[in-house]
């Protein structure tokens, strides 16, 4: 447990990057998860307007400081590969 009054408040400010993370880790996945749907219904137009949606969050993310960039590049890359094969 922290005793000093700068390890208390240190707790506190990483419980509230905890939360500001999760949500945008949320939010990145369920964008993703609509670009795979589509994908799998073989719609590609559905599916490149979903990745158009999805790419600026997963950025935003990398950004931020959820994921590294290189993979927010390679999810991406992938994705865009993945739809190329429609």
């Amino acid at each position: 447990m922290a005793n000093t009054a700068s390890a208390k408040k240190m707790v506190r400010k990483i419980a509230r990057r905890t939360e500001t993370n999760k949500a945008r880790r949320s939010r990145m996945r369920t964008f993703i998860r609509r670009v795979e749907e589509a994908i799998a219904s073989g719609d590609k137009k559905a599916a490149d307007a979903a990745l158009t949606a999805a790419q600026p969050v997963i950025i935003r993310a990398a950004q931020n400081g959820v994921l590294h960039r290189n993979a927010a590049a390679r999810k991406v890359s992938r994705l865009s590969k993945r739809i190329a094969a429609l």
